[in-house]
Order: structure tokens, then C-alpha cells, then sequence
């Protein structure tokens, strides 16, 4: 079972020290935090804690980049959202965060179900950690993205 998508909001700003969306308040109830998840231009992402982690998470602005639906985003690996040449890539970049909770300057290559390229600039990828400490697995934001050519 997935975590709540609350703790993609929560974990964040315990993290951070601020709101993932303007206008929230660690304490907004889960409603209130998933529909200003849903209403922001920001893409935002999660994934588990699976040895091959599976996306539980896209918000509509996510789903609109990779080019997918709900159903099809939370079957997928997270790692099939990065070519295969640069999937070691991706794996240095999630241990990094598994190491220090987060990163704020991510910058790499995705790709979409449609198989469009986009490169992301400045994403801030965090850990997802419950009130027990106890890692749910990991989130990613970002609002800059540029389409490469096929």
C-alpha cells in the first residue's frame, strides 16, 4: 500500500523548512494538501520503497509532461521515466538523496511514455520519511522542464 500523498507535502517541509505549494501549512488537513497538489503548475512526483520503485504519485501536471494517465503512471518504474543511457545516472542521484534527505539542483534528461525527451532543470528531490523516521521512499518537484529534440 502506498503512503498517504499528504506525507509527499509533510516530508517536505520538515525538510525543507517551507510549504512544497505556496499557501500550505503543514497542518492543512490530507484534503486540503491533495487538491493544492493537484492545482499547481509544479510537477510532482513519488515513488516507493520497492527494489525496483514504482511511481504512486503524479500530480495532473506530471501526467500532462509524461504524456500518461494515472492508472499507467502508478504501474511504472520510476527508473523507465529516464532513458536507459542515463538510468545509472539516476541511481547517483537517488542515493544521494537517500544520504542527505534531499537535493535542491537536479538537472537531467526524462523521457515521456510517448518517448518525447525533456530535460529538467533545478528539481528539488526529497525523501519521503513518516512520523516513525521510517522511509516511504522519495518525491521530486520541479518547474522547469525543456523539450529536446527527437
Amino acid at each position: 500500500m502506498p503512503p498517504p500523498v499528504a506525507l509527499i507535502a509533510r516530508s517536505f517541509n520538515r525538510l525543507l523548512g517551507r510549504p512544497l505549494v505556496v499557501g500550505l501549512d503543514a497542518h492543512d488537513s490530507d484534503a486540503a494538501i491533495e487538491a493544492a497538489m493537484h492545482d499547481t503548475p509544479a510537477v510532482i512526483v513519488a515513488h516507493g520503497t520497492e527494489p525496483d520503485p514504482i511511481f504512486f504519485y503524479g500530480n495532473p501536471a506530471a501526467l500532462r509532461l509524461f504524456e500518461t494517465t494515472q492508472a499507467q503512471f502508478i504501474a511504472m518504474p520510476s527508473r523507465l521515466s529516464a532513458e536507459p543511457m542515463l538510468r545509472e545516472e539516476r541511481e547517483r542521484l537517488l542515493a544521494r538523496v537517500r544520504s542527505h534527505g534531499y537535493i535542491d539542483d537536479y538537472s537531467g534528461v526524462r523521457i515521456s511514455l510517448g518517448g518525447r525527451r525533456f530535460r529538467i532543470d533545478r528539481a528539488i528531490v526529497w525523501n519521503l520519511v513518516d512520523e516513525r523516521g521510517e522511509r516511504q521512499g522519495q518525491a521530486a518537484t520541479f518547474t522547469e522542464w525543456t523539450p529536446l529534440p527527437d
